[in-house]
């Protein structure tokens, strides 16, 4: 396994749709999968699309239930009306946070890294992520989906900003 490089905002490979992935299951794909795990432990990530690391495909890891996770191939669905307005981070624009307003439960699909199908409900953090890292898989940075920009700003000065009266 090995740790690769992330990619950073304003690079092109962010900013394109990604192609679909022909069989999860090939050993390239596999050994991808791994590197990415890796690389998002070691960034200390939650989350990591393969255009994050320079692959223009889709599929992505996240830090799951009991485990490190990876959805290929994936399609989101919000579930119901409800949503929240929550911080979000993100490995390829380091040091930076935003408020972005999401649905708060999605349903998901696609295929594990067996090539087996999977589906099911996710809500709070976990649809969060899976949102997030999917808009990686479109070409988008969580900064295109904010409504307020005054929201947005260095990790450090948001932390002193929150503890003080004023914010």
């Amino acid at each position: 396994m090995a740790i690769l490089k992330i990619a950073r905002m304003g690079h092109p490979v962010l900013l394109r749709e990604a192609e679909p992935v022909d069989d999860p299951t090939h050993p390239e794909i596999r050994r991808l999968i791994a590197d990415m795990a890796e690389t998002m432990l070691d960034a200390s990530g939650i989350g990591l699309a393969a255009p994050q690391v320079h692959v223009p495909l889709r599929l992505f890891v996240w830090r799951g239930p009991t485990g490190v996770a990876v959805l290929v191939n994936p399609e989101l669905e919000p579930l119901g009306e409800e949503a929240d307005l929550a911080w979000e981070g993100c490995l390829s624009i380091p040091g930076l946070r935003g408020a972005v307003e999401r649905p708060r439960r999605i349903r998901y699909r696609g295929l594990d890294a067996e090539g087996n199908p999977v589906e099911g409900e996710a809500e709070a953090m976990t649809a969060r992520v899976m949102q997030h890292e999917t808009d990686h898989l479109d070409g988008i940075l969580y900064p295109m989906r904010m409504t307020d920009h005054s929201l947005f700003g260095f990790t450090e000065e948001l932390a002193r900003a929150a503890g003080s009266p004023s914010r």
